[in-house]
C-alpha cells in the first residue's frame, strides 16, 4: 500500500499549451503577484506585447501590444503597472483608461505589488513606496545596505502593517550563491543585514497569549549548511508572552550540493512554512516549532516565481518549463503523516487541534482518557475542547464529568470544562442545554442571554423549550436563532406580535396554519385582524385560501373591513378569482351600492359573474351598471327605455358597444316609447355611429315615425361632413320641409356633394319665393344657360341683373350668349354690359359673341376701353382682329401695339397674310411659330436675318437640324445675306458656334473664309484663326499648311499640340520651328517623327543645353550609351546620373561612364555620384585612383561600394574599402576568400561578430586550418542557436575528432550551456561511445535529455538509454529498455528500484513475464517488491495461463493476507498437487475466499484419506452437513462424523447417525455420539433404538443424565411457582388514576389525559354558528 502524503501536489496551466513562447518563460519576462494572473512579455516578430493569462480562464489569454521593460499585474485587479526606463504608469485594463505615471530619478531594478493599492519599488540606492490612490507620488522608505551593492534583487516582503519591510538579493561568491538580506524597521529607522536567500512575514498567535505575535520567517544555504529560522520582530503586545526563536537545520540531499532557498510562503489557514529552493524541492515547516513535516522534489526546473494560492492556503509557482503548479496541505492525511511516518504525536496533536484537522482523533481519545483517570479533569476537559472536528464533545464526555463528584470549595469539572468550551468559542446542542439548565434553575437568566449575544451557545428547539417555562421573549430570541418555525411563531402570537409572523414565515419559507391564526386574532383584535389579512396577501401568491379568509370576515359582519381586505386581495384581477370578484361585488350591491358602482366605476374586475351582478344592479337601481352588464337584447331594451334615469352621454357611448341591428331596434324601441323625450338623445345616438348604422337606414327610421324635424337635426349634424348625394339632397328637402331656407342657400352654396341636376329640378318644382338658392346651383354647376331661359321665360329678369351684378359678373359672357340665342334687343345687352365693368373675362365676352358673328358689336365699347388706359390682352387681341378683317392699316398698328398677344393674332393672321403674322410673331419672339410661317412660306432671308440678330442656340441648334428640309436654303442666306450686313463680333461668334455645334465642319470652313480671308474687319481676330485651323485639322487636313503659312495671330503651342494629336506631326514641327520654340520641336522629331538623326542636325543648328539635354535622354533610351553620354557632355547635364549610371553598367561602359562621373562630380558632389565613381574605379582597375580617392574628402558610400566590390568578387578593392570604413567582419570574409587566414581570424577578432566568426570558422575548415577553426569555434559555441548549424558543417565534412576536441575545450568555457553538453553527448554516441557513460555521470543535469535519448537509442547504446530515462523520470521507458535488451542494460537492483515508480500498472506484467523468459529464479524478489501496487488476482492468472504458477508460491503466501480468491484458489490447488494436506488445511482456515463448494467436490475424489477428510470439513464450513457426515461415513472418520453432528444443530442428521452406527454394529460408537449428540437427541427414540437392538446397557449412561436433567428442570418450576403466588399476596390495590404528568417530564410511552371539553364561549370565544359544539345535544356526541 503507497504511503499517504502530507500535500496535494497539482498542475494547474501549461503556458506552453496557451501559446507562451518557452523563450519568454523565465524571472525577467514573467511575473506574478498572486493566484489570479500572469504576466508574461513576449516579442511576435518586431512586435512587443504583453500577455495577461486570468488562472481562471487561462484558455483565452489577453493579449496587448505594449512595449515595456517589465509588467506586472495588480493581485486582485485588472490593473497592470508597466515599466518602460524610469518612466512607470499604472492601467485598468476593464476601464481602458490609465491611473496615474511618475518618472523616477533611478533605475528601478525590482519591483512588486505588496498590496493592492501599493507598489515596493527597489532601485539602486533606495527602496520606495508607490500609492495607486490619489496623486502622490513615490515615496522613499529607506537607503540600500551596502551589502546589497553587487547583489540580484529577487525579491521584497513587508509585513502584514508595513512596519518591517525586508529587501532580498543573491550573488554568486567563491563558487556558490549567496543570499544578501535587509531588514528595515520602520518605526525605528534602522536596518540590519542578513544573510539568507528567501524569507516571509506571518502572523502567529501563541496558546495562551491575547494578541498574535509578529513573526519574520527565512532561509539561508550557508557554507555550514542550510538553516530555517524564525524570530519575532518587535516588541510583543502587552501580555503577551515572547515567542521564542527557532533556528532549525535545513537538508538538502547530496545531489544537490549547489542548492538553495528561492521562495518562501507562509499558510495563514494551515500556519506551515512553505519554502520552494532551485532545484524544484519543497519544505514543509511548523510555524510554531520550526519541525520539518515534509520534504520532496516536484519540479525538475527551478521555480523561479511564487505567489500564496488562497483557495487551498498553499503556494503556486511557475518553473522554466512553464508549468504552473501549486502545493498545499492535504487536510485528511497530514495529521496521519505526522503521527506514522514522523512519529510525533506532539506534533500532530498541536497542528490537529490548532487547525482543526482530522487524523488524531485516537491520539485525543487517548490523551483525554488518560487524564480522566489521573484525576486531572483540567487538563481533562482542555484536551476535550481541543480535540478536531469536536470528537470529544458528546453527551457522554458531559456526562462522565456530571458523575464525578465535586470536591469541598473546588469548582466541578463539570463547570470548568463549560468555562473552557466558552472560552474557546460556541458550545455545541447538548453542551448548552446541559449548561443552561442548572443555570435556569438558580434563577440566572442573564448569562443565558450574554451567551445568546456573544453567539456562546448553539440554539436549538430543547434549549428554547427549557427557557420558555421561564421567559417566553428569551425563548423566542432562542427559536429564532435555532430556526424552529412552529414555536416562533407560536411566540409571536402568544406575545402579540401578530405583524411578524408573516415576515418571518417568508423569511424562513414557513406555512403555518394562517386561517386558524387569523380566526384567533380576530376575536382578540379585530384591526390588528384585518391589517393581518392583508398582510397574507401582500404578495402575489396569498399565504391561504381568500375564501376561507372571507368567511371569517363575514363571521364578524364586518362588511366594509372584508370590501377593503378584498379590494387589496384581488387587486391583480386574475382570472381564477373570478368568483370572489362576484362575492364582493354582491355583498355591496345589496348592502352598499354606491360601494360596488364606485368598484365597477374603477374597472378594476373583470372576471365576476356579469349576468348575475346585472340584475342585482338593475335592483338596486343602478340601470347604467346594468346595461354595461347585460348582453341580452330584451333586457337591454327594457332598460334603455328610461333615458330620464340615465346620463345621455354615458347612453350614447354604450350604443358603440351593442351592434348594429341591436342598436336600430334600441333606436326604435326608444322612438316608440316616447318619441318627444327620447328624440334629442336617439339623434345623438344617429349622429355619432351613423357611420355604423348606415345612414340610409336610420334616414328611413326617422322617416317611418314623420319626423322631419328629427332628420334635419340628424342630417344637419352630419351633412358637413357626408359626401353622399342622397344625404345633401334629403337634407335640403328637409330643410326645405321645415321652412329653414337660408340653411337650403348655404348648403346650395357650399356643398360639393349633391346631384346638382336632382336639386335644379327639386327647386325648380318647388316655387321657393327667393330664387337665390337656384341661381346658386346653376351658376355653380353651369346650368346658367337654362337659369337665363327660365328666368326670361318666366319674366324674371331683375334675377338676371342681380345675378350678373352680384352673384357672379363673370358669368355675363354665357348670360350675353344664352341673351343673343333669345334674340334679345341689343340695346339692352349693350346696357348690361356698361352696367357690368371689368369683372368679367373679355375673351370669353368676344369668344361669345365672335361665335354668332356679331364681333363688330363690341367695337365702340373696345374703343372706349381702350382710351380708357386699359392694357389688357384680350382687349386689344380683339381689336386687333377688327382692324385685320377690316384692313384697317393692320401692320402699323401690330408694329406699334405692345399689349396684344403675338402669338393669338400671329396665329389669326397665318391664313389671312403670312407677313403680317411674321410681324406678329417677331415682335413677341415666338421663335417656333416663327420659323414655321417663314419655312410654310419660304421667307428664308427675313429668317437668317432673325436668327443672327436672336442669338439662341438652341433656335439654331432647331433650324440647323439634320431633318430640317430648309436647312441649305436658310444656310446659303445667313453667309451671304446676313453675316455680311452685321457689324457685331458677338453675332458671328454665336453663329460660328451654331454651326460648331451642328458638326458642319465644311459649311464652317466655308464660313470662316469668308470671314477670315476675305479682308474683312474680323479677319485678324485670334479666335477665328484658331478655328479655321481647328476646323482644318477635323476637317480637311490638305489645306492646314497653307492656314499655317498665311496666318500669323493663332496660338502656335495650343495649335502645334492639337496637330500632333491629330498624328499631322510635319505641321506641328513647322509650327514651333516658325515660331522658335526648339526643345517642342526636337521633341516632336524624338518622340513622333523618331529620327534622331534629324535631331542631331537640328540640334546642331541650334546648340543649345536642353536640346543637348533631350537628345542625349532619347539616345539613352535607344541604347547608345556612348553618344548619348557625349551629348550629356555637351550639355553640361548631369541631371540624370542615377539613369546614365545604370545604363552604363549594364552595357559594361565604365570607360565613359569614369568621364561622365567626373564631371557630374565637377557640377554636384553628391554621394551617389562619387559612390559610383569610385565603383567604377574598382571596376577599371585604377586601383590607385581609388585609394586616393577614398583617403580624400569625399560623400561617397564606401561600404556599400565595398560590398559589392565583394559580391563581384573583386576583394582586392574590397580589401582596401573594407580596411578604410573599418569593417572588420566584412575585411575578414574577404581576406579568407584571399587565402590570408591569419589576417582574416585577426580581423573577426576585433569585429567580435558571431556571423563573422562563423564565415572565418567555416573558410579554415574548409581549407583544414583545424587550429585557426577551433579559436573561431570557440567564440561560436557559447551561442546556443548557432551550435547546430557549427557542428552540421564539421560533421558534413567528416572532420569528427576535431569536434570533439573543440567542444571538450569548450566545456571549461564560463559562457557553457546545456547545448554543448548535449551536443557532446550525441557526438559522443556516435563517434566515441566509449566515453558517453562517464560523460552523462559527469553531466546529466545540465544535458538535454529527451535529445540525448534520441542519440543513444540510435547508436543502440542500451546501457546509456536506461541511465538517461532514469534520470529524465521517464520509469516506463527505462524498463522497457532493459527487458528489451536484458543483457547489456539490465542490472537487478537497478530494474527492482525503477519498476516500482512506472507510471503504467501493464509494465509489472511485461517484467513478470520477462522474469519469467529470463531470470526465473528472481522471480518471487520481483514479486514481493511489486506486490503493494500489484493486481493479485491478474497475476496469478497470467501464471496459471503459461503453466508457471509452481515459481511463484513464496509470492503467494506473502500476499495470501489479503484473502484474494484467485491466490487462494491457485494456492490451494498448487498444495494439493504437492500432497501438502497439512499446508492446504492452514491455508482454508485462514483464509476462506475461494470456492469451498468446488474445492471440497474436487478433494472428496483424492486418492489420500486426508484431503477427503478435508473436503468433509469444507462440506462442514458451508452448512452441508449431511455431504460432510456422509463422506466421513465412507471413511470412516466416526469422531469427524459425530463432530459434525453435534455442530450441525439438525436433530435428523444425529439420529441418522445413530442408526448408521447401529446398522454397523459399532456401539461404542452408537455410545459416545450419544454424548457427542446430546441435547440434539430425542430420550423416546434413543430408547427404542436401544431396545430393538438389544444394547440398553450402552443407552444407560445416557437415560441416566436424561432423567437427572429432567428432575431438575421439575424442582425449578415448582420454586418459581411458590416466589409468583406470593408476590401476589403482597400486592396492594393501587387507584385507577394517577396525577398526570407535565407533557415534558413524562416518559416515553406515558399517554396524556384527554383534553376535556370546553363550554361554549370559553376564553371569551363566541360560539360560531354553523359549528357542532363538542359535548352538548346536536353537537354529534349526544344523540
Amino acid at each position: 500500500m503507497s504511503q499517504l502524503l502530507p500535500i496535494r501536489f497539482q498542475e494547474h496551466l501549461q503556458l506552453t499549451a496557451v501559446g507562451i513562447n518557452a523563450a519568454n518563460i523565465g524571472f525577467s519576462s514573467l511575473t506574478m503577484e498572486s493566484d489570479k494572473f500572469i504576466c508574461v512579455r513576449e516579442k511576435v516578430g518586431d512586435t512587443s506585447q504583453v500577455v495577461i493569462i486570468d488562472m481562471n480562464d487561462s484558455s483565452n489569454p489577453i493579449r496587448r501590444p505594449i512595449t515595456a521593460d517589465s509588467a506586472i499585474m495588480n493581485p486582485a485587479s485588472k490593473v497592470i503597472a508597466l515599466k518602460a526606463g524610469r518612466t512607470l504608469q499604472i492601467f485598468n485594463i476593464e476601464m481602458k483608461s490609465k491611473v496615474k505615471a511618475t518618472t523616477m530619478n533611478e533605475d528601478v531594478v525590482f519591483w512588486k505589488w505588496i498590496n493592492v493599492n501599493t507598489l515596493g519599488l527597489v532601485t539602486e540606492a533606495s527602496v520606495y513606496h508607490w500609492s495607486m490612490e490619489g496623486d502622490s507620488q513615490p515615496t522613499k522608505m529607506f537607503d540600500r545596505h551596502s551589502s546589497l551593492s553587487a547583489c540580484q534583487i529577487i525579491n521584497y516582503r513587508v509585513s502584514h502593517d508595513l512596519k518591517w519591510l525586508l529587501v532580498v538579493g543573491i550573488s554568486a561568491q567563491q563558487n556558490r550563491v549567496v543570499g544578501a538580506m535587509q531588514l528595515y524597521s520602520v518605526e525605528r529607522k534602522v536596518s540590519q543585514p542578513i544573510e539568507g536567500h528567501a524569507a516571509a512575514f506571518a502572523q502567529f498567535k501563541s496558546p495562551g497569549n491575547a494578541e498574535p505575535s509578529n513573526l519574520f520567517t527565512f532561509g539561508v544555504r550557508g557554507t555550514a549548511g542550510g538553516k530555517l529560522h524564525i524570530i519575532e520582530v518587535g516588541s510583543p503586545a502587552a501580555g503577551n508572552q515572547p515567542f521564542a526563536k527557532k533556528a532549525v537545520d535545513v537538508f538538502f540531499p547530496p545531489e544537490a550540493q549547489n542548492d538553495f532557498p528561492v521562495a518562501m510562503q507562509i499558510s495563514t489557514k494551515y500556519d506551515i512554512i512553505y519554502m520552494v529552493t532551485k532545484y524544484g524541492y519543497i519544505h514543509l515547516y511548523d510555524l510554531e516549532t520550526g519541525t520539518c513535516i515534509y520534504m520532496n522534489r516536484i519540479s525538475a526546473e527551478t521555480i523561479f516565481v511564487t505567489a500564496p494560492y488562497e483557495p487551498t492556503s498553499g503556494i503556486i509557482g511557475v518553473n522554466r518549463k512553464g508549468q504552473v503548479l501549486s502545493v498545499t496541505v492535504e487536510e485528511e492525511n497530514i495529521i496521519q503523516y505526522i503521527t506514522n511516518s514522523l512519529n510525533n504525536a506532539d506534533l500532530a496533536l498541536r497542528i490537529a487541534s490548532r487547525n482543526n484537522l482530522p487524523g488524531a482523533e485516537d491520539l485525543f481519545v487517548r490523551k483525554f482518557n488518560a487524564l480522566f483517570q489521573s484525576g486531572n479533569y483540567s487538563e481533562a476537559a482542555k484536551a476535550a475542547a481541543q480535540a478536531p472536528k469536536g470528537i470529544l464533545r458528546t453527551p457522554q464526555t458531559i456526562q462522565r464529568f456530571q458523575q464525578v463528584p465535586t470536591q469541598p470549595g473546588q469548582t466541578s469539572p463539570l463547570l470548568q470544562y463549560f468555562g473552557i468550551l466558552l472560552d474557546q468559542g460556541q458550545l455545541n446542542k447538548y453542551e448548552s442545554l446541559e449548561l443552561c439548565r442548572p443555570v435556569l434553575q438558580q434563577g440566572r437568566k442573564q448569562l443565558i442571554e450574554k451567551w445568546l449575544k456573544e453567539e456562546k451557545l448553539e440554539c436549538s428547539e430543547e434549549l428554547g423549550d427549557l427557557v420558555k417555562t421561564t421567559d417566553p421573549t428569551l425563548a423566542l430570541s432562542v427559536y429564532l436563532r435555532a430556526n424552529v418555525p412552529n414555536k416562533v411563531i407560536q411566540c409571536f402570537a402568544e406575545t402579540g406580535q401578530f405583524q411578524k409572523i408573516i415576515l418571518y414565515a417568508k423569511k424562513v419559507n414557513f406555512t403555518p396554519d394562517y386561517v386558524f391564526l387569523l380566526r384567533n386574532i380576530m376575536r382578540i383584535n379585530p384591526e390588528q385582524g384585518t391589517q393581518f389579512a392583508q398582510m397574507m396577501v401582500s404578495d402575489d401568491e396569498p399565504m391561504a385560501d381568500i375564501n376561507q379568509i372571507v368567511d371569517v370576515f363575514m363571521e364578524a359582519n364586518m362588511i366594509q373591513q372584508c370590501t377593503a381586505f378584498l379590494l387589496d386581495a384581488l387587486k391583480n384581477n386574475r382570472p381564477s378569482e373570478g368568483a370572489l370578484q362576484t362575492r364582493l361585488l354582491e355583498m355591496n350591491l345589496m348592502h352598499a351600492p354606491q360601494v360596488a358602482d364606485a368598484i365597477m366605476g374603477n374597472q378594476m374586475f373583470t372576471h365576476y359573474d356579469r349576468p348575475h351582478v346585472a340584475q342585482l344592479c338593475e335592483k338596486a337601481g343602478l340601470l347604467q351598471r346594468a346595461l354595461e352588464h347585460y348582453t341580452d337584447l330584451y333586457d337591454i331594451k327594457r332598460a334603455v327605455v328610461h333615458t330620464h334615469m340615465l346620463n345621455a352621454e354615458w347612453l350614447v357611448n354604450y350604443f358603440g358597444s351593442l351592434s348594429v341591428e341591436d342598436s336600430l331596434e334600441c333606436i326604435k324601441a326608444m322612438l316608440q316609447a316616447n318619441l318627444r323625450q327620447n328624440l334629442q338623445v336617439c339623434v345623438q345616438i344617429a349622429t355619432k355611429y351613423h357611420e355604423q348604422l348606415g345612414t340610409n337606414a336610420i334616414i328611413e327610421l326617422f322617416e317611418t315615425f314623420k319626423s322631419f324635424e328629427g332628420l334635419f337635426y340628424f342630417l344637419g349634424s352630419i351633412v358637413n361632413f357626408s359626401q353622399e348625394a342622397d344625404v345633401h339632397f334629403k337634407y335640403i328637402q328637409a330643410a326645405c320641409k321645415t321652412g329653414q331656407i337660408k340653411e337650403v342657400e348655404r348648403i346650395c352654396r357650399e356643398s360639393n356633394c349633391y346631384d346638382a341636376e336632382r336639386v335644379k329640378n327639386f327647386l325648380k318644382e318647388a316655387k321657393l319665393t327667393d330664387q337665390l338658392p337656384l341661381i346658386i346651383v346653376c351658376d355653380r354647376f353651369d346650368f346658367v344657360h337654362d337659369l337665363v331661359l327660365y328666368l326670361y321665360r318666366n319674366n324674371l329678369q331683375k334675377y338676371i341683373e342681380i345675378y350678373v351684378q352680384k352673384v357672379n359678373p363673370s358669368r355675363l359672357p354665357v348670360v350675353i350668349g344664352g341673351l343673343l340665342d333669345v334674340d334679345c334687343s341689343e340695346d339692352i345687352i349693350k346696357q348690361l354690359i356698361l352696367v357690368v365693368k371689368g369683372q368679367f373675362s373679355t375673351d370669353e365676352l368676344v369668344e361669345e359673341v365672335e361665335k354668332r358673328n356679331r364681333l363688330k358689336l363690341l367695337l365702340p365699347w373696345l374703343e372706349t376701353r381702350i382710351h380708357e388706359g386699359s392694357t389688357e390682352p384680350a382687349t386689344h387681341n380683339a381689336l386687333a382682329k377688327i382692324y385685320i378683317d377690316s384692313n384697317n392699316n393692320p401692320e402699323r398698328f401690330l408694329k406699334e401695339n405692345q399689349f396684344y398677344d403675338s402669338r393669338v393674332v400671329g396665329k389669326y393672321c397665318e391664313k389671312r397674310d403670312p407677313h403680317l403674322a411674321f410681324v406678329a410673331y417677331e415682335r413677341g419672339q415666338c421663335d417656333m411659330e416663327l420659323v414655321k410661317v417663314c419655312n410654310e412660306n419660304s421667307l428664308f432671308k427675313s429668317e437668317s436675318r432673325y436668327l443672327v440678330a436672336r442669338r439662341d442656340p438652341d433656335l439654331w441648334a432647331e433650324v440647323l437640324n439634320p431633318e430640317n428640309e430648309y436647312r441649305r436654303q436658310l444656310i446659303d442666306q445667313v453667309v451671304q445675306t446676313a453675316l455680311s450686313e452685321t457689324q457685331d463680333p458677338e453675332d458671328i461668334s454665336v453663329t460660328v458656334k451654331a454651326f460648331m455645334t451642328a458638326d458642319l465642319p465644311n459649311e464652317l470652313i466655308e464660313l470662316l473664309e469668308k470671314i477670315v480671308l476675305d479682308g474683312t474687319a474680323f479677319s485678324e481676330h485670334r479666335n477665328l484663326q484658331n478655328l479655321l485651323i481647328l476646323t482644318a485639322i477635323k476637317a480637311d487636313r490638305s489645306r492646314v499648311m497653307e492656314y499655317i503659312n498665311r496666318l500669323d495671330n493663332y496660338d502656335a503651342p495650343d495649335i502645334a499640340n492639337i496637330a500632333i494629336t491629330s498624328e499631322l506631326y510635319e505641321e506641328a514641327f513647322a509650327i514651333f520651328k516658325k515660331f522658335e520654340v526648339n526643345t517642342s520641336a526636337i521633341q516632336v522629331l524624338i518622340d513622333h517623327v523618331a529620327n534622331l538623326d534629324r535631331a542631331y542636325e537640328f540640334a546642331e543648328r541650334c546648340n543649345d543645353d536642353a536640346v543637348w539635354s533631350l537628345l542625349a535622354r532619347a539616345q539613352l533610351k535607344e541604347g547608345l550609351v556612348k553618344e548619348a553620354i557625349d551629348s550629356y557632355i555637351k550639355a553640361s547635364d548631369p541631371s540624370q546620373y542615377m539613369e546614365v549610371v545604370q545604363i552604363a553598367q549594364n552595357s559594361d561602359n565604365w570607360e565613359e561612364l569614369v568621364k561622365y562621373l567626373q564631371m557630374a562630380r565637377s557640377k554636384a558632389r553628391e554621394t551617389y555620384v562619387e559612390t559610383e565613381l569610385i565603383f567604377a574605379y574598382a571596376k577599371t582597375n585604377r586601383l590607385a585612383d581609388l585609394e586616393e580617392f577614398i583617403s580624400g574628402p569625399n560623400h561617397a558610400n564606401i561600404t556599400s561600394v565595398a560590398d559589392r566590390c565583394f559580391d563581384q568578387q573583386m576583394y582586392e578593392p574590397a580589401k582596401l574599402l573594407y580596411n578604410n570604413v573599418s569593417n572588420f567582419a566584412r575585411l575578414a570574409i574577404t581576406l579568407v576568400h584571399l587565402g590570408e587566414y591569419q589576417g582574416a581570424v585577426d580581423s573577426a577578432r576585433k569585429a567580435n561578430s558571431t556571423r563573422t566568426w562563423k564565415e572565418v570558422c567555416f573558410a579554415c575548415v574548409d581549407h583544414e586550418e583545424f587550429r585557426l577553426a577551433q579559436m573561431c569555434g570557440l567564440h561560436i559555441v557559447v551561442h546556443a542557436d548557432e551550435l547546430e548549424e557549427l557542428i552540421n558543417y564539421y560533421q558534413d565534412r567528416g572532420h569528427f575528432e576535431e569536434l570533439i576536441t573543440m567542444l571538450e575545450a569548450a566545456l571549461g568555457l564560463e559562457r557553457a550551456h546545456m547545448g554543448m553538453f548535449t551536443e557532446l553527448a550525441i557526438l559522443y554516441s556516435k563517434y566515441k561511445p566509449q566515453k558517453m557513460r562517464e560523460h552523462l555521470e559527469l553531466f546529466w543535469s545540465r544535458v538535454n535529455i529527451p535529445k540525448v535519448l534520441r542519440a543513444a537509442e540510435q547508436a543502440h547504446l542500451w546501457s546509456e538509454l536506461v541511465f538517461l530515462y532514469d534520470k529524465y523520470e521517464e520509469y516506463d521507458n527505462a524498463v522497457l529498455t532493459m527487458m528489451k535488451h536484458p543483457s547489456i542494460a539490465w542490472r537487478e537492483n537497478h530494474f527492482k528500484d525503477i519498476i516500482t515508480k512506472v507510471a503504467n500498472i501493464e509494465i509489472y506484467y511485461k517484467g513478470l513475464q520477462f522474469y519469467v523468459d529470463f531470470k526465473p529464479l528472481l522471480l518471487n524478489d520481483l514479486l514481493l517488491v511489486l506486490s503493494p501496487r500489484l493486481d493479485h488476482t491478474r497475476a496469478v492468472a497470467m501464471f496459471l495461463k503459461n503453466g508457471h504458477i509452481a515459481l511463484i508460491k513464496p509470492y503467494m503466501r506473502s500476499v495470501q493476507n489479503n484473502n484474494n480468491k484467485t491466490v487462494n484458489e491457485a494456492l490451494n490447488n498448487l498444495l494439493i498437487e504437492e500432497e501438502d494436506h497439512q499446508g492446504l488445511k492452514a491455508s482454508i482456515e485462514a483464509f476462506d475466499n475461494f470456492d469451498n463448494i468446488g474445492l471440497a467436490q474436487k478433494l472428496e475424489k483424492h486418492e489420500l484419506l486426508e484431503f477427503r477428510r478435508i473436503a468433509a470439513f469444507l462440506y462442514k464450513g458451508n452448512n452441508r452437513w449431511k455431504q460432510s457426515v456422509e463422506l466421513c461415513k465412507r471413511d470412516k472418520l466416526y469422531k469427524d462424523c459425530m463432530t459434525y453432528a453435534a455442530e450441525s444443530r439438525n436433530v435428523d442428521i444425529a439420529e441418522e447417525l445413530i442408526d448408521w452406527f447401529l446398522e454397523e454394529k459399532n456401539y461404542e460408537c452408537f455410545a459416545a455420539c450419544l454424548y457427542t449428540c446430546y441435547d440434539l437427541l430425542r430420550p423416546d427414540v434413543v430408547l427404542e433404538l436401544a431396545w430393538r437392538n438389544n444394547i440398553i446397557d450402552f443407552a444407560m449412561p445416557y437415560m441416566i443424565n436424561t432423567m437427572r436433567e429432567f428432575g431438575s428442570r421439575l424442582d425449578k418450576l415448582e420454586q418459581a411457582e411458590t416466589v409468583r403466588t406470593e408476590n401476589e399476596e403482597e400486592t396492594q390495590p393501587q387507584p385507577m388514576l394517577m396525577a398526570p404528568q407535565l407533557m415534558l417530564t413524562a416518559g416515553p410511552g406515558v399517554a396524556m389525559p384527554p383534553p376535556q371539553a370546553m363550554p361554549p364561549g370559553a376564553y371569551g370565544v363566541p360560539p360560531q354558528p354553523g359549528f357542532p359544539q363538542p359535548g352538548y345535544p346536536g353537537g354529534g356526541y349526544g344523540m
